[in-house]
């Protein structure tokens, strides 16, 4: 029974541990960065507990179910109280809110191994034998709590709905614990009542607390959310307000249907421009399909591969009128194949070779997007390119993060390839860049815009192109220009600066 209660646990604290993980990446940004702390904390959390366990009296049953009692509140309500904490509370609260609870319900879960071990050994099992098969049974729960969070919880239940429904387990723990070992325990009722009024709010939460922590996500977003889910790799979001559609991935505008035109239409056309086949053309990223239909205004349009790693995105494109509105059904036009594979690992196994690619991939703030901003990832795209081929990439914004985009402009250029920058204002993003790259040099006086526009004209496109004094790429510090250094996956300095840039934005 002990060895059971120690699995269960054991699977609810890692549950918790990876949970918190996910809160901070979705909600702080910069998943590397919120798992590594989170994960540091709860570790650190479990070793100050580990260490205060022995300061438990004799009554360690009682003890044992106290713990989990706090475990299964804090650990309950702490998606629902983080979103809270978000929505109302001052910027910097939010971060510091999840830190706390992570080394709090960390601290709790440290308690609960030695607490457990001691009650094995009093129960007359050998101290060795007692620690080794506690231990094995927390093991083996980690193991399963982390495949039950990445592959049921969070796609079936999401964040708030997983935490209530872990603290509800550890809440079931200690109440059967409670009446297995009543017997050692005075006045056992009264706190088995404490567990039952618990149980009144967990199951609450369970219920109802998904739909409050929405209306406290909703003052997350300007506009009033008309779509919300949680797939496998993040969170997808919709706003409408008078008109103006705006999808979200994990916090993060990705368009405003008011605006999106602009950015599509400086993606596509001056490439399509620069290279004379359009028998094959590869779209990474772009799962909401607005790319594509650009593209398919071209009536010698071959072959479109687009790579997507979210299927949830491009099913949203698929079926979503609001999407489908603005993508005007592209991702379902039979030229179309899409692909569910990451970018990288597409690119490393194809033998494509392709006319046109366009790199419509999100900003490269953690570790894994950083991959997709590299030497080693744009020498695959130029290997994959056609002698005559080009290619052109979304480069975040040369005013709001300068160094940034000159970096990535500088990642392509060591490569081998010639490049050209243009940039274009978005109202919804502000002021944003892209670098087109060829073997073939780039003349852009001669590119030209021969399909139906909103926005880009032949004539744009050497304005288009031309940069202010403050977002030309020099980069000065103590008086000195800094010569800029391509981003690698052995060096991956874009994170860090693209963190700095955009700390006051």
């Amino acid at each position: 029974m002990i060895y059971w209660a120690s699995g269960i646990v054991s699977i609810c604290g890692i549950i918790f541990e990876v949970l918190f993980g996910a809160l901070g990446s979705y909600i702080l940004g910069d998943g590397v960065k919120q798992y590594t702390l989170t994960i540091s904390l709860f570790l650190t959390g479990m070793g100050v507990g580990a260490s205060l366990s022995e300061k438990l009296g004799k009554n360690l049953i009682l003890s044992f179910v106290w713990i989990e009692y706090m475990v299964a509140i804090i650990g309950g309500f702490s998606s629902f109280a983080m979103f809270g904490v978000t929505a109302f509370l001052p910027s910097g609260t939010d971060s510091l809110f999840l830190y706390l609870v992570t080394f709090l319900v960390g601290g709790l879960t440290g308690v609960e191994l030695p607490v457990l071990i001691r009650k094995a050994n009093e129960l007359g099992v050998a101290l060795n034998k007692s620690t080794a098969r506690v231990l094995f049974s927390d093991y083996a729960g980690g193991l399963i709590g982390g495949l039950l969070f990445v592959f049921l919880l969070r796609p079936e239940l999401g964040m708030v709905k997983s935490a209530f429904f872990v603290g509800c387990i550890n809440l079931f723990v200690a109440l059967f614990i409670l009446w297995m070992f009543r017997n050692e325990i005075t006045h056992w009722l009264k706190h088995g009542i404490v567990g039952i009024f618990i149980a009144i709010l967990l199951i609450g939460g369970l219920f109802v607390g998904e739909e409050m922590a929405f209306s406290f996500e909703q003052k997350m977003y300007r506009d009033p959310i008309i779509y919300m889910d949680e797939s496998q790799y993040q969170k997808i979001v919709i706003t409408k307000e008078q008109g103006d559609t705006r999808l979200f991935l994990d916090g993060g505008l990705q368009f405003s249907s008011t605006d999106e035109y602009r950015y599509h239409e400086l993606l596509v056309h001056p490439t399509m421009s620069q290279v004379e086949n359009h028998d094959q053309i590869l779209v990474l990223g772009g799962g909401d399909g607005l790319a594509v239909r650009e593209l398919l205004k071209y009536d010698d349009i071959g072959d479109i591969t687009l790579v997507d790693l979210d299927p949830a995105v491009v099913d949203l494109a698929n079926r979503s009128h609001h999407l489908l509105e603005l993508n005007e059904g592209a991702l379902k036009n039979e030229k179309v194949d899409v692909i569910h594979q990451d970018a990288f690992e597409f690119m490393e196994n194809t033998d494509q070779r392709f006319d046109v690619v366009l790199v419509d991939l999100p900003d490269p703030n953690n570790e894994s997007l950083n991959k997709l901003y590299t030497r080693e990832f744009y020498s695959l795209v130029r290997n994959r390119l056609k002698p005559t081929g080009a290619m052109m990439v979304q480069a975040t914004s040369p005013v709001f993060a300068t160094e940034v985009y000159w970096t990535i402009s500088e990642t392509i250029q060591s490569t081998g390839m010639n490049v050209e920058n243009f940039h274009v204002d978005i109202p919804s993003f502000g002021n944003w860049g892209f670098v087109m790259a060829s073997r073939e040099p780039i003349k852009k006086e001669q590119l030209e815009v021969n399909v139906q526009t909103k926005f880009l004209t032949t004539d744009m496109i050497i304005g288009l192109s031309q940069f202010g004094k403050d977002e030309d790429g020099e980069i000065y510090e103590n008086g000195e220009q800094v010569a800029l250094k391509p981003n690698t996956l052995i060096d991956p300095h874009l994170i860090e600066k693209y963190e700095e840039a955009w700390l006051n934005y």
